[in-house]
């Protein structure tokens, strides 16, 4: 789910920490992407056009994750880019009860389903010659099963084993993060090992990455520019330190923990900028600075344990992430693609021809591999008193 409201409030806010790009300026590039969000996706949006049911071997297995990840993963490659999938592993404690209103939600839709399927049933049972009116509730009834469903998907530990799988198969590296994808990305992308990190979790932020790119992983049919967010430009933007903008985020509605109902993006803003800290903001409340009836503050509120989620999360350091792209496997990537999920021959074939040739390109240095790069500029999370608005940045030492 990421931060409730945190792109809109960012367009309002700090519109320069954020420009449009397109793919091909991405060429050459090394980028991190969150796989567990890209199954999801799939798994929602690859559907057979007749029936608009999830792409099905002769088993009667779910495929629809497989055709999202073969074609997508070569999309990238076309376009110069070598990805590599980072993996969710382990959900934090604190997540508990923001997965528990998800598998609550699913339940109600199951529900919904269930009812709507008896409708229908009986209403092709009936055989009648319907009223126009009659057609256009069977539609609406139909369009409205069609959306329940998507909300009852939930990625099994089968498709996750399928997607490495596939990855392995076509020479794609991933990393199986220990806890969240969005952080291992986050490490990754500190410490060099690629440019951004591809997501629409906008959480993501409060990690401290320096490249956020949004929509990449979208189907080009979209037709949707790539959206590039820096995180130094982000604090610069708001003015806040790397602390405060956490802070804010927390206040604004994270996975991890409630927020302060009825106070707002708004409101918390303003609160951050005065007070500083949440802590400050809560002793506010306590000293009666701060007197507003409808706001009303969770009970045993863990905003620090969230807060340290964000700051040390749990992941691999990046020395011990081996990344390498290779040679598609073409006999075993065949024979598990065609003859044992069905997909065309001559489709994945043409597909790995493709992929064969640009990983080959990608193994070319750009021409900035001819020289010297100085280490990325990561942000301190502290503002420079001296200039107002300007956040501090450290070069990272090479090892």
């Amino acid at each position: 789910m990421g931060i409730k409201g945190l792109s809109h409030f960012l367009k309002d806010n700090a519109p320069g920490c954020t420009k449009e790009i397109s793919i091909k300026s991405l060429s050459g590039q090394k980028i991190a992407i969150d796989a567990s969000m890209c199954l999801y996706q799939f798994l929602i949006a690859v559907r057979q056009q007749d029936s608009g049911m999830q792409l099905n071997n002769a088993e009667g297995e779910t495929t629809s994750h497989l055709m999202g990840f073969f074609y997508r993963t070569l999309r990238m490659c076309d376009n110069g880019i070598k990805p590599v999938y980072v993996f969710d592993g382990k959900p934090p404690v604190l997540k508990s009860g923001e997965l528990d209103k998800r598998r609550a939600k699913r339940d109600e839709a199951e529900e919904e389903i269930e009812t709507l399927q008896k409708k229908l049933k009986e209403v092709g049972e009936e055989g009648l010659e319907k009223e126009e009116e009659e057609r256009i509730l069977e539609k609406e009834q139909m369009e409205r099963l069609m959306q329940l469903q998507r909300r009852t998907v939930k990625v099994t530990q089968k498709q996750n084993d399928e997607a490495k799988h596939l990855l392995k198969l076509m020479g794609i590296p991933y990393v199986d993060a220990p806890c969240e994808a969005e952080a291992q990305c986050a490490e990754l992308c500190k410490s060099g090992k690629v440019y951004g990190v591809a997501s629409e979790d906008m959480d993501t932020l409060c990690y401290n990455v320096p490249v956020l790119l949004r929509k990449l992983t979208l189907s080009e049919q979209r037709k949707e520019p790539i959206l590039e967010v820096k995180t130094d430009k982000v604090l610069e933007g708001l003015e806040l330190s790397l602390d405060e903008f956490i802070d804010l985020c927390i206040m604004m509605g994270c996975d991890y923990c409630p927020t302060i109902q009825g106070c707002g993006p708004s409101n918390s803003f303003k609160l951050i900028n005065e007070h500083k800290s949440i802590e400050n903001i809560l002793k506010a409340f306590e000293n009666g600075d701060i007197v507003k009836k409808s706001w009303k503050i969770p009970q045993e509120w863990l905003y620090k344990e969230s807060k340290e989620l964000f700051v040390n999360p749990d992941v691999i350091k990046s020395e011990d992430c081996d990344l390498k792209w290779v040679p598609p496997n073409e006999e075993e990537l065949i024979d598990f693609m065609v003859n044992k999920n069905g997909f065309s021959e001559d489709r994945i074939k043409t597909g790995i021809e493709r992929l064969k040739k640009n990983l080959k390109q990608g193994t070319q240095k750009r021409l900035d591999g001819f020289f010297k790069i100085k280490p990325t500029a990561v942000s301190t999370g502290k503002v420079d008193k001296k200039k107002p608005g300007k956040v501090v940045k450290t070069q990272r030492k090479k090892k």
